[in-house]
């Protein structure tokens, strides 16, 4: 009890709480960590584009806008797109990829275990790309991944 006392005593300057909300990690920092940790990032930034692409669409109902989003963020979606964006991606690019597909993790019951796998590497490579602050090579990415989603 004291100790979890004494963790939330700690007081931050807001400096340091903005520059942690605004790091960007080097390329090689960012590829020393934990594939999984890039999906954790990588899934919400995925996420987020798209529900912003499905706003910028025109939908304005949440519940439309929820089962919508589930067309894309699904591991199957998400797998059929970076399966068919491979030979597009970088040497590097593709690392990453590779990394988070091979991690060992626990599928959700209903996923297939290879669609899964490919679709964590999928969000390896966003959370990599937005970590390190490749925003242009992120929504052209995004981008196409939107177009293999709705036309492959």
């Amino acid at each position: 009890m004291a100790q979890s006392m004494t963790m939330t005593a700690v007081h931050r300057d807001n400096t340091d709480i903005l520059a942690d909300l605004d790091k960007t990690y080097s390329k090689a920092e960012a590829r020393m960590m934990n594939p999984l940790t890039l999906a954790y990032i990588g899934d919400v930034v995925y996420s987020d584009y798209i529900r912003r692409y499905l706003v910028a669409e025109g939908m304005t109902k949440v519940d439309r806008l929820t089962k919508r989003s589930i067309d894309y963020v699904r591991a199957s979606a998400q797998a059929k797109a970076i399966r068919l964006m491979l030979p597009e991606l970088t040497e590097e690019e593709r690392a990453i990829v590779r990394r988070g597909r091979n991690t060992k993790s626990m599928p959700p019951k209903h996923a297939d275990v290879m669609d899964y796998r490919y679709a964590t590497g999928l969000e390896a490579l966003f959370g990599y790309l937005n970590l390190t602050g490749s925003h242009n090579r992120e929504i052209t990415l995004m981008a196409r991944a939107i177009d293999l989603t709705e036309n492959a």
